[in-house]
């Protein structure tokens, strides 16, 4: 009952912005709810000073409604077509690993920015945003700045990417398929994803959401291959001296700080930590689809469900969106997330334009 208690100021204030939103979504489908939704937050949220305890019930909708609405998406969809699409979308996810991790080691190192930095703007626009760059900091030992750095500078283009990309999509009268595909590779965390997917249309928002998934898994392998590397580095530059020089090596600047005492590579990064339950509980929900258990009277019932808790989710986000706090990061964070942000982008829509039209 406490936590209910604890929760309730917060969920008052989104859904008093979610519910117009919601509605104002089903009248202008173009735009769609999650967008009003999100743009509603960000104004309140920048316009008004919220009590503080309205915090906790705020990050309980961007982060547990949003998981749950996903579960729910997952209702009307079959395995066969989560199947098809994530094995479907892992060559264009390749594609922009290598640019989000290329174009983020060559600007990185021409600003002049910290290494585990370039490493966690580069993680965290090629994979999931502020999830990955939760799973690999302790791997890479990163600074509380770095990673402050680096969670603010992807939000930023989160936001932006969730408003600008539907109507660049119909701009450019992209399918659903097409447009679901470009949304759940180029842009970095699942709430934008799922925003942005739905804000276009309800099959572009499903398509949307399983390539996002599908790329939100890969940070289980990436996870483990940094682990190794760093573990491999560190053996290699500290030797017989005390542990703790990190993951920075000689000539990068980066020794001390977090990267000192037994804060290594075993930091209960754990294979079970890194897997997000909700993807879990998606492929249950859509395997109950398919086999039949939740019947086609249910689905479309359950799915309203799950787009209203999407909308509750994005309004969440909004008010998350402190223009303030984002304008106070050093520009050069900045400038490297944007430059990643939109190398990423571009290479995704150009991918599509040429072998998915």
């Amino acid at each position: 009952m406490n936590g209910i208690r604890k929760l309730l100021p917060g969920l008052l204030i989104v859904v008093a912005i979610a519910a117009p939103s919601f509605w104002i979504g089903s009248l202008v489908p173009i735009v769609g709810g999650p967008i009003i939704a999100i743009v509603l937050g960000m104004a309140i949220g920048n316009a008004l000073l919220l009590p503080a305890r309205a915090a906790p019930g705020i990050r309980f909708c961007s982060k547990r409604v949003l998981q749950w609405a996903i579960i729910f998406q997952g209702t009307g969809l079959s395995l066969s077509q989560v199947w098809e699409t994530g094995i479907g979308s892992l060559g264009l996810m390749l594609v922009t690993f290598l640019v989000a991790f290329g174009s983020a080691y060559a600007l990185g190192k021409w600003l002049d920015i910290p290494r585990r930095l370039q490493l966690l703007i580069g993680v965290g626009t090629a994979i999931c945003g502020g999830s990955a760059i939760a799973a690999v900091s302790p791997v890479v030992k990163a600074r509380e700045e770095e990673i402050a750095y680096a969670m603010a500078t992807i939000f930023l283009f989160n936001v932006a990417a969730a408003l600008a990309f539907p109507a660049i999509g119909h701009l450019l009268h992209l399918s659903d398929s097409m447009f679901g595909l470009w949304a759940g590779t180029a842009i970095n965390d699942t709430s934008s994803v799922v925003a942005a997917g739905y804000a276009y249309t309800e099959e572009a928002g499903d398509y949307a959401t399983i390539v996002k998934l599908t790329r939100s898994t890969m940070i289980i392998p990436v996870t483990l291959v940094l682990a190794l590397v760093v573990g491999w580095r560190g053996r290699r530059e500290i030797g017989a001296r005390d542990r703790g020089t990190g993951v920075g090596g000689a000539g990068s600047g980066e020794t001390g700080g977090r990267g000192t005492g037994s804060e290594g590579p075993d930091e209960k990064v754990t294979l079970m930590r890194l897997i997000p339950w909700f993807i879990v509980g998606f492929l249950v929900a859509s395997g109950l689809r398919t086999t039949g258990i939740i019947s086609d009277e249910l689905a479309p019932q359950l799915r309203t469900i799950g787009t209203a808790m999407i909308v509750i989710a994005a309004a969440a986000i909004g008010l998350t969106a402190n223009f303030r706090r984002m304008f106070s990061i050093s520009l050069k964070p900045v400038a490297l997330g944007f430059s990643v942000w939109l190398a990423l982008s571009v290479a995704s829509i150009a991918y599509i334009l040429v072998f998915e039209s």
